[in-house]
């Protein structure tokens, strides 16, 4: 494709100048890349996931190793507007120890994995408006499946997703912070039975353990 063509004839040295996204960074192997510039490299952190500073810091990371490969001396220039970030700093250093004891404080104190198991509830129609009351709806039926254990289950008040519509499907969610075991999977599934018999049928609703992707 069009995509490879190109790459191939970088790395032939009939392009100079080479512009792309992150994907251009993985796998590949520029041994005449003595410069390697990076644009906005913040942005990542601003996702709205526990991951961000990591995938911040892998990419960072991935970008840094494009520039000097062989016998060539290699430099990065990172532009940022939140350079003090620990993940930035890190990958500057290419500090991986440093970043780790970092990131695992942060994810201590929020709770976050390891320490727990993130569950969301996605809730998506095409109504709008049966989408915010089928998450209501469901807020409903997990705190007082849950009501006594308000200690160890954190359930948040349901929420629009991140991009909150895809393909004319309007998306809201449910995040729910605790130890995901056998009785959190039995009530859930007790939870969707019953969702399944009420009135709402034109609103699809999906349980995600520790999703791979938070948007």
């Amino acid at each position: 494709n069009f995509e490879d063509a190109l790459i191939e004839q970088f790395k032939n040295e009939n392009i100079d100048v080479l512009i792309g996204t992150q994907m251009v960074v993985k796998g590949h192997h520029f041994p005449n890349v003595t410069l390697v510039g990076v644009i906005a490299a913040d942005s990542s952190l601003n996702i709205e996931d526990y991951r961000a500073g990591e995938r911040t810091f892998q990419i960072l990371t991935q970008v840094a190793g494009r520039a000097g490969r062989e016998n060539l001396p290699g430099e990065v220039i990172v532009q940022t507007y939140n350079k003090d970030n620990f993940a930035i700093e890190n990958a500057k250093k290419q500090d991986y120890k440093k970043f780790y004891d970092d990131e695992i404080k942060i994810r201590q104190q929020l709770k976050y994995p390891p320490f727990c198991d993130i569950i969301i509830a996605n809730i998506s129609s095409k109504d709008e408006y049966e989408t915010k009351k089928v998450a209501n709806y469901l807020y409903t039926k997990l705190k007082k499946e849950f009501k006594n254990y308000e200690n160890q289950i954190l359930i948040y008040n349901p929420v629009e997703s991140p991009v909150n519509k895809i393909k004319n499907r309007y998306r809201w969610r449910i995040l729910i912070k605790c130890r995901f075991n056998n009785n959190m999977m039995n009530s859930i599934n007790n939870i969707l039975a019953d969702y399944y018999k009420s009135k709402f049928k034109n609103t699809r609703v999906v349980f995600d353990v520790n999703p791979i992707n938070m948007m």
